[in-house]
C-alpha cells in the first residue's frame, strides 16, 4: 500500500458499561426501630430527600418497625418519623442540625 500515510491518530473504541456502577454498589441497609405502640414509623433522610412519605416501616409483632433501603456507600443523616414525631436512632452516633436538633448519622462501606 505504497503512498499511504498513518495519520497518527487512533480512532474511538467503544467501551464497555462500567461493572461498579452505582447501582452495583448498593447495599441492603436494614432501618429498625422498637416503638410497640406506634401507629407509623417512617424514615427521612438525605437519602429520600427528607421525605419520610417515601420510607414506611413496617411494623413486626414484637413492636420492632423494620425497613430495607439500598444505598451506595458514603455517610448519611437521618431521624425516625414516629407518630409524626422527629425523632433519632437510638442505636446510631448523631450530629447537630441546621435547625436546632440533631440527626442520626449512618456510615455505608
Amino acid at each position: 500500500m505504497a503512498g499511504r500515510k498513518s495519520s497518527g491518530t487512533v480512532a474511538p473504541q467503544k467501551t464497555e458499561a462500567n461493572p461498579l456502577s452505582a447501582s452495583t454498589l448498593e447495599k441492603k441497609i436494614s432501618f429498625k426501630l422498637n416503638a410497640p405502640q406506634a401507629q407509623a414509623v417512617q424514615v427521612a433522610g438525605c437519602f429520600n430527600e427528607w421525605n419520610p412519605e417515601s420510607f414506611r416501616l413496617k411494623k413486626a409483632a414484637d413492636g420492632n418497625w423494620k425497613g430495607e433501603w439500598k444505598l451506595t456507600p458514603g455517610r448519611y443523616e437521618y431521624r425516625f418519623v414516629v407518630d409524626g414525631r422527629w425523632e433519632n436512632d437510638p442505636k446510631a452516633a448523631s450530629v447537630p442540625n441546621n435547625v436546632g436538633s440533631t440527626n442520626s448519622v449512618l456510615e455505608v462501606k
